[in-house]
């Protein structure tokens, strides 16, 4: 993570987080030669390589929150561990937890300035919507959804055609949908930002008295004497840009720089996910006929869910079988409620 971080704070902090584990392993390696253990050979799971390779290809913030949600989730591992007492370690594994949930919150909002660096510096200098985790998830969603649909259609009227067409219709529909869903949901939240910072600005025209009480009242809320507080908000208002800028982060709890990220680009993404989720049940309809197509339809997808249930156990710590095993387990369990309901409904129609 550290070598991939463009921002040189950031990377100095992962390096610092990086040089502490070692030193962890350091420890535990000596105690196992105390004890006349023998040592293990020290490699990095399939979880981690996976880890690796996004950070690698989309940037350390890409697998921050991962990293960071399974720090928290094992901070209190040394907590009864009898060789760790009287060290160093379980304080060193609680705060690296919160230092990498604060990264990962600051990472979110994209608020990665010097006064963040400074507070995290502050707290760690000497020694809480991820990117991976929606991608994997809207995947499952065309692909459920998408097999659901074939399965549906198999069941009412076994044709290579309808199911073949039911199964291209669905995937680009729920494509759509999912675009045109996040588009709405980026663009009305931008819009919402932009018109709150707006109204701040007016009041900030209007009335700067009491956008400079209304400064000094956070920053006292933040721990600063009344004094202090009202000296630096009456500073910071000297400024409108400033002023607008530091009320708007501060008051309202909008990063003015990216109000939500780009509609357009939320948009893209949702339906290139849902397609690529939706095109493992689609592929075998489109070369395959009878009921090989329905069979392979089947076959892929299965092998999609289990896939994705494994992608799913890197954020969640769970092992890699019983994620998989259960991803496949719901996806074929929605499989045959819809084959069924077609099923049903094609012999009361008929009938």
């Amino acid at each position: 993570m550290a070598a991939v971080e463009p921002k040189a704070e950031l990377a100095t902090i992962y390096r610092r987080l990086a040089e502490a584990e070692e030193a962890h392993v350091a420890f535990w390696r000596h105690r196992l030669e105390q004890a006349g253990a023998r040592l293990p050979r020290l490699h990095p799971g399939w979880r981690a390589k996976v880890l690796i390779w996004a950070a690698r290809r989309l940037g350390a913030a890409s697998v921050l929150p991962t990293v960071a949600a399974q720090e928290a989730q094992d901070q209190g591992n040394y907590d009864d561990q009898k060789e760790a007492q009287d060290t160093r370690l379980p304080d060193e594994e609680r705060s690296h937890a919160r230092l990498l949930t604060r990264m990962a919150v600051g990472s979110h909002e994209g608020r990665w300035d010097g006064s963040a660096y400074a507070r995290i510096e502050g707290r760690h200098g000497a020694g809480g919507g991820n990117a991976l985790r929606a991608a994997v998830l809207g995947a499952n969603d065309g692909l459920v959804s998408t097999l659901s649909l074939v399965m549906g259609v198999a069941g009412a009227q076994f044709s290579s055609g309808a199911v073949a067409a039911a199964g291209l219709a669905g995937m680009l529909a729920g494509a759509c949908s999912m675009a045109m869903g996040e588009w709405v949901s980026v663009q009305s939240s931008r819009e919402m930002y932009a018109h709150q910072i707006a109204a701040e600005a007016e009041e900030l025209a209007q009335v700067p008295e009491e956008e400079q009480t209304e400064l000094s009242l956070i920053y006292q809320a933040k721990g600063f004497s009344a004094e202090e507080a009202n000296t630096i908000a009456a500073r910071v208002i000297r400024n409108p840009d400033t002023a607008l800028d530091t009320l708007t982060r501060e008051e309202l709890g909008i990063n003015p720089d990216d109000l939500g990220g780009s509609a357009r680009l939320a948009a893209v993404t949702s339906f290139l996910v849902f397609v690529v989720g939706a095109l493992l049940p689609v592929l075998p309809l489109l070369v395959l006929h009878g009921s090989g197509a329905v069979l392979g339809s089947a076959l892929a997808s299965a092998l999609g869910l289990f896939l994705i249930g494994a992608g799913i156990s890197v954020f969640t710590g769970r092992g890699l079988w019983f994620s998989g095993l259960r991803q496949l387990v719901i996806g074929a369990a929605a499989a045959a409620v819809t084959y069924g309901a077609g099923w049903a409904v094609e012999r009361w129609l008929g009938a």
